[in-house]
C-alpha cells in the first residue's frame, strides 16, 4: 500500500471516528454470521483490532459495544466482510411464515409480556414483521421446520426458535393438540437413528391458559393435575385423545396410539402451574415469549427438548441417545422385529440388595421393617459433606485473611466421561479378587487406610474414617487400591462379597458428550471459552451472567440437568399412598438403576480426594515418605468440602492467591485447574476468615455458604 494510500485511509478513519455510537454497526448475529462466513476466528479479529478476544465475544452476543477508535476499525471490517459474504434474501412476512432455522439467536426485537385476553390485531402483525425470517436452511428436517416449540401467548401468536412467530388460531386444548401436529411442523428429529422424534412441545403463558379455559392454578396441590370433570380433560377423552397417569398438569402429554409408524403426541408445559422449576431456571417463566422461547428452544437443540423437570429431562436424553431396542431381521421370517441395542439398558433389572433403598421389595425380604441397616448392609456411595475439626486448624492457617471457595465444574457429569458401568442384572460372588474393569458393588474394610487428620477419608460421605467392613462401589475401591500402591501403604485388602456386573460399557458416554458440548457452548455465549488466561476467565465469570439473563437460564438448567438425571437413576417412591415394600412405578423402567447412580458419585469423591491430596503435595517443601500420607505443616489443605466445592484459607481473596502453579505459571500436575470445561474450577465465592472459623465451631459448613446463600436453595 503506497503512503498516500495509507493518508488517505487514516483520514477516512479519522471521520468514521466522529460518527455517533448508533452509526449503522450490524446487529450482533449478523456480526458473528459475517465472521464465521469468512472463516475467520475470533483470535484472528482481535488480534487485527488490538483487543483481547473476549471483547469480540461480547461484541458478537451484543453484552458490550466496541469504543473509538476500535470502533470505526471494526465497522470497516464488518462492511467489508458484507460485501464478499451479503446476507441471505428475507423472506416476506405471513401469518405462517416459510421455514425458520432452528437455532436460537437473539431476537431482533423482544416483545412486551403479553396481558390476559386477545389483544389487538396491529400489535399481532407488527410483531410477526418485526421477527420474520429466512427459510430454513437445507438439511432441516422438513416435518420440524419451526423447531422443536413454541410458545403461546394469551393473543394467538405462538412464538418459536430463531424469532419466528406463528398465528395459532386454536381456543382450546384439542384444537391446540390439531393444530400443533397439522399444522404447526413442530417437534425435533432423533438424537439416534434407532430413537424416536421429539413431540411438539407447546408452551403455555398464563395469558394463553386463559384463552385456552385452563384455571390461573391448580386446587389439586398434591396430585397437581385437573380433575377428571374438568371440561378440558372431558374435551380431550371426548375427541378419542388421552392423557398419560399424570393426567393435565403443568407437564402433560395428549396422544393417541401411533398410526402408519407416526407418533401423535403434543407435551405441555403450562407455566403459571410451575412447569419451570425456578431452582433450574430461575426467573425464565417470567420472560417475555418471544425470549421465553429463545432460552428453551436453545435448551431443545442443545441438550434435548424438555419433557418435565430438568431431572426427568437428563434421564430421557440418556434414553433418546442409548435407546433400548433396534430394528433386527428375524433369521427365519426375514421379518424387521424389535431387538435389544448393544450397550444400553435393554430392561429393567433389580438392584443387589446392598444397591436398594430402604423402601424396595428386595430390602423388605431380608430385613424387618425399621431395620436400621449399617454399613455391611446397605452402598452409601454420596457426595463430600465434611468439615475439618477446628482443633486441626493450623498456628499458619490461622495467620490468613480469607476463606475461597472453589467449585468443580459439572462434577458429575466429569465424573461420567469414559465410566464403566453395569449393563445388566447383578451377579453374587463370594471371596471375590477385586478388578477394578468390572463395575459393582463390594464389601470391603477399607478402615486401614490411614490419611491426614486434617483431610477428609475418601471412603465416606461424612469423611470419616470407615469403622469397618462396608459396601463400596467399585471406583471406591480402585482408589483405595491406588492409594496403597501410590504411597506404599502396609495395608491389604481383601473383599468378602461382591454383587457384579459381567456386562458392561461407557453407557454414559453419548450423555456426557451431549450435556459437555452444551455446556460449554453456553458459556461461550456468555463469553467463557475454553483456553482463556486464568485471570481473564475469573473476570469474565465474575459479569458473564448478567450480561444474557436468559442464557444464564439455560446455564443453569443444562446443571440442574445433570445432577437431576443422575438422581433419577435411583428414583424414591412418590405418594402418600405408598406403603414400603411395594414397587413403585419406576422400577419398571431400565433406568432404574441405583449402582449407576453410586458408580457416578463415587467417581466423582474419588476425583475430588485425588485433587485435594495433590494439591497438598505441590504445596509442601518436604517430600512425603513411603508407608504413610501424613502431610507437613505447610501443605495445602481443605477446611470444609460441600460435593463439588472445596473451601481453603488463602492470603488474598481469590483461587490464584492459593492454588499451586510451576514455576513457568501454569497450574501444578494434577491439582485443580481454573477453566470452564468439565472438571475444572472456578470461584465460588470468598469470606472473611473469621466468619469460616465461627462456621466450624459451630459445627456449620462453610462451603455451604460461601458465596452468601445457601447451596441448597441455589441448586448448587
Amino acid at each position: 500500500m503506497s503512503h498516500e494510500q495509507e493518508g488517505l485511509f487514516a483520514s477516512v478513519d479519522a471521520l468514521l471516528e466522529q460518527v455517533n455510537a448508533e452509526d449503522g454497526l450490524p446487529e450482533p448475529t449478523e456480526r458473528k454470521r459475517l465472521r464465521k462466513a469468512a472463516g475467520l476466528s475470533q483470535e484472528q479479529v482481535a488480534n487485527a483490532l488490538d483487543v483481547r478476544r473476549e471483547s469480540v465475544t461480547s461484541w458478537e452476543a451484543g453484552r458490550t459495544e466496541p469504543r473509538q477508535p476500535k470502533r470505526a476499525a471494526y465497522l470497516r471490517l464488518l462492511e467489508g466482510l458484507a460485501a464478499r459474504y451479503p446476507a441471505p434474501s428475507i423472506a416476506a412476512p405471513q401469518l405462517v411464515p416459510e421455514p425458520a432455522p432452528v437455532s436460537a439467536p437473539a431476537p431482533a426485537a423482544t416483545p412486551a409480556p403479553a396481558p390476559a385476553g386477545p389483544l389487538p390485531t396491529a400489535r399481532r402483525a407488527a410483531a410477526k414483521k418485526a421477527v420474520a425470517k429466512p427459510a430454513a436452511p437445507a438439511g432441516t428436517d422438513p416435518r420440524f421446520a419451526h423447531g422443536p416449540l413454541a410458545v403461546l401467548d394469551g393473543d394467538g401468536s405462538a412464538y418459536c426458535v430463531g424469532g419466528l412467530v406463528l398465528d395459532c388460531p386454536a381456543t382450546d386444548i384439542v384444537s391446540l393438540v390439531e393444530w400443533a401436529l397439522n399444522e404447526a411442523k413442530l417437534g425435533a428429529s432423533r438424537l439416534h437413528r434407532s430413537g424416536k422424534d421429539s413431540d411438539p412441545l407447546i408452551v403455555v403463558t398464563a395469558a394463553a391458559a386463559e384463552r385456552l379455559g385452563l384455571p390461573a392454578v391448580l386446587e389439586d396441590r398434591r396430585g397437581l393435575r385437573l380433575p377428571e370433570a374438568h371440561p378440558t380433560v372431558e374435551r380431550i377423552t371426548k375427541a378419542k385423545w388421552k392423557l398419560t397417569r399424570r393426567g393435565f398438569g403443568p407437564w402433560a402429554r395428549v396422544y393417541r396410539p401411533a398410526r402408519s409408524g407416526q407418533r401423535q403426541c403434543v407435551q405441555f408445559a403450562v407455566l403459571p402451574w410451575g412447569a419451570l422449576d425456578a431452582r433450574a431456571w430461575g426467573s425464565a417463566d417470567r420472560f417475555p415469549p418471544a425470549e421465553l422461547a429463545r432460552v428453551l428452544g436453545g435448551y431443545a437443540t442443545r441438550v434435548i427438548t424438555p419433557r418435565g423437570s430438568t431431572a426427568v429431562s437428563g434421564l430421557e436424553l440418556m434414553t433418546a441417545l442409548r435407546p433400548p431396542t433396534r430394528a433386527v431381521k428375524d433369521q427365519r421370517s426375514e421379518a424387521w422385529v424389535s431387538g435389544p441395542m448393544p450397550g444400553s439398558l435393554t430392561e429393567a433389572v433389580d438392584p443387589a440388595p446392598p444397591e436398594a433403598p430402604d423402601e424396595h421389595p428386595v430390602v423388605a425380604a431380608l430385613h424387618p421393617r425399621g431395620h436400621q441397616r449399617t454399613p455391611a448392609d446397605v452402598l452409601d456411595e454420596e457426595a463430600f459433606d465434611w468439615i475439618r475439626d477446628p482443633q486441626l486448624l493450623t498456628d499458619a492457617e490461622c495467620t490468613r485473611k480469607f476463606a475461597v471457595g472453589i467449585d468443580v465444574n459439572t462434577a458429575f457429569l466429569a465424573a461420567a466421561n469414559r465410566l464403566v458401568v453395569g449393563l445388566g442384572a447383578p451377579v453374587h460372588v463370594t471371596a471375590p479378587t477385586f478388578d477394578k474393569t468390572v463395575p459393582g458393588s463390594w464389601l470391603v474394610d477399607l478402615s486401614g487406610i490411614g490419611l491426614d487428620p486434617r483431610l477428609p477419608s475418601p471412603f465416606t460421605p461424612d469423611g470419616v474414617r470407615p469403622q469397618g467392613p462396608a459396601w463400596y462401589a467399585t471406583p471406591t475401591v480402585a482408589y483405595a487400591h491406588e492409594l496403597i500402591a501410590t504411597y506404599r501403604l502396609p495395608v491389604t485388602l481383601t473383599p468378602v462379597e461382591a454383587w457384579i456386573r459381567p456386562e458392561s460399557g461407557a453407557y454414559l458416554d453419548p450423555w456426557y458428550k451431549q450435556l459437555s458440548e452444551a455446556y460449554k457452548a453456553t458459556m461461550a455465549d456468555l463469553g467463557i471459552e475454553s483456553g482463556m488466561d486464568e485471570r481473564d476467565f475469573l473476570t469474565a465469570m465474575e459479569t458473564c451472567k448478567a450480561g444474557d439473563p436468559g442464557m444464564a437460564a439455560v446455564l443453569s438448567a443444562i446443571k440442574s440437568t445433570v445432577k437431576g438425571g443422575i438422581g433419577k437413576l435411583r428414583e424414591r417412591p412418590q405418594g402418600a399412598g405408598y406403603r414400603p415394600g411395594e414397587r413403585w412405578p419406576a422400577l419398571e423402567r431400565p433406568t432404574w438403576r441405583p449402582d449407576i447412580r453410586a458408580a457416578v458419585i463415587s467417581t466423582a469423591r474419588v476425583n475430588m480426594h485425588r485433587k485435594l491430596v495433590r494439591t497438598a503435595l505441590a504445596t509442601q517443601r518436604a517430600p512425603l515418605p513411603d508407608g504413610h500420607l501424613h502431610l507437613a505443616d505447610d501443605a495445602l489443605l481443605p477446611v470444609a468440602l460441600l460435593s463439588d466445592c472445596a473451601v481453603y484459607f488463602a492470603d488474598g481473596p481469590g483461587p490464584l492467591d492459593f492454588l499451586p502453579h510451576t514455576p513457568d505459571g501454569k497450574p501444578a500436575p494434577g491439582t485443580f485447574r481454573l477453566g470452564v470445561s468439565p472438571g475444572m474450577v472456578k470461584h465460588e465465592g470468598t469470606q472473611e476468615l473469621l466468619w469460616a472459623v465461627k462456621m466450624l465451631d459451630e459445627g456449620h459448613n462453610p462451603a455451604r455458604h460461601i458465596k452468601g446463600t445457601d447451596a441448597a436453595i441455589d441448586g448448587e
